[in-house]
């Protein structure tokens, strides 16, 4: 693992996943990239025209004051409707993802698992999927998705459950991923919220209870290409 890239649907989304998992692999001398597909925040007004354009502006800044807490080298907005994705060609998708893929050609991805309740996790999945192909002379060697707390056990029909089978020891890192979630001020929850302070030290034990970790974070393998 030399390369990864993380896609996420969303700022904050990139964190939650995996910010204990970034910081350490950064710490490790691991580049790590972070692409995050739409606006976030735009849905909350009636229609995406309504929305605050500076509320977007200050939660992308939200997002880059996070990445550098958790080590993403570079932080990169497509800016692609918020929780609208499921209105655009899944093609066009696929291209934004290729496009970033080529950029940066990382030999490890991490994004959403396909059976979050979110549409624009679900979207963004299956567009680094396609894109993701093993054809020709291609440079990703293994994807990961991981859980997003707040979507992915708030998906109650059970179709598609998270069930990980690739856990990273972030004990000394997991902090990170709460001082990064410090920054969001508009996305941070007091607890009971999956995405408090103590929500996240609590999903960061159970995860770590899971394989004797003290802090653990947890993926699903979807394919692994060893030369």
């Amino acid at each position: 693992m030399k390369k990864v890239l993380v896609f996420a649907a969303h700022p904050d989304d990139e964190l939650l996943g995996l910010g204990g998992t970034v910081r350490r692999l950064s710490d490790e001398g691991i580049d790590v990239c972070a692409v995050i597909m739409a606006e976030g925040i735009t849905s909350r007004a009636d229609t995406r025209n309504e929305a605050d354009k500076n509320e977007v502006a200050e939660l992308q800044e939200d997002a880059r004051k996070a990445a550098k807490i958790v080590g993403y080298k570079s932080i990169d907005f497509c800016g692609l409707p918020d929780n609208r994705m499921d209105g655009m060609e899944l093609l066009d998708v696929i291209k934004i993802v290729s496009k970033f893929i080529e950029k940066y050609q990382p030999d490890t991805i991490f994004t959403h698992h396909h059976g979050d309740l979110n549409i624009d996790h679900r979207i963004t999945c299956e567009a680094v999927l396609t894109a993701c192909r093993p054809v020709g002379d291609y440079c990703v060697k293994r994807i990961y998705t991981f859980e997003t707390p707040s979507s992915s056990e708030w998906n109650y029909n059970y179709s598609e459950p998270f069930t990980p089978n690739v856990y990273f020891d972030v004990t000394d890192t997991l902090e990170a991923k709460v001082q990064g979630m410090a920054c969001y001020r508009t996305e941070r929850a007091l607890f009971p919220h999956p995405r408090s302070a103590e929500g996240l030290r609590s999903f960061g034990r159970l995860r770590g209870t899971n394989v004797g970790f003290g802090m653990a974070e947890a993926f699903m393998l979807v394919r692994e290409c060893i030369d």
